[in-house]
């Protein structure tokens, strides 16, 4: 099987599996959830400071979290952003990470928002949202942006958006 996207540090997603939210995947961990909250025909990314590119906002899953409250939790503590309602379920991200070629899966969510909030970098907001997060930005798909954009969520941003409403 083809993988749909790749970056240079040996991380692929390998497919998109649609299916039930409530039946996740068992042959591999799924440890971390995603969103991709559109506007105005627009994705939001987040820069990330550590890894120092824009990627979907997301995170791991806590222990006794739903991947659904994880997505919605990420999204709220590095953007400050909230969909206008409950986020779509757009399936499970199945990925081979790192020269290891570790298999994960992500929940994937997707939702828009009519009026996006203003985004202040938790420095400046009192620690409200996620210090690893430098900015965010709504974006086409595909004009430039200053720095890298992680390709695996490009590709899944462009799912998302080609996915049935």
């Amino acid at each position: 099987m083809r993988p749909l996207a790749a970056d240079d540090r040996g991380n692929v997603l390998l497919s998109l599996l649609r299916g039930p939210e409530d039946a996740p995947p068992a042959d591999a961990p799924l440890p971390l959830a995603l969103t991709a909250l559109w506007h105005g025909g627009r994705v939001l990314l987040v820069f990330n400071r550590a890894r120092r590119w824009w990627e979907l906002p997301g995170g791991l899953i806590e222990p006794g979290e739903s991947p659904r409250a994880a997505a919605l939790r990420e999204l709220r503590e590095e953007s400050g952003q909230r969909p206008d309602r409950p986020p779509r379920f757009a399936g499970w991200a199945a990925f081979r990470l790192g020269p290891e070629r570790r298999a994960e899966y992500g929940a994937l969510f997707t939702g828009h928002t009519a009026a996006p909030r203003p985004f202040r970098p938790a420095e400046e907001s009192g620690g409200e949202l996620d210090g690893e997060i430098a900015a965010l930005c709504w974006w086409d798909l595909s004009q430039s942006l200053p720095g890298y954009v992680q390709p695996l969520d490009a590709c899944l941003a462009r799912l998302t958006r080609a996915a049935p409403r």
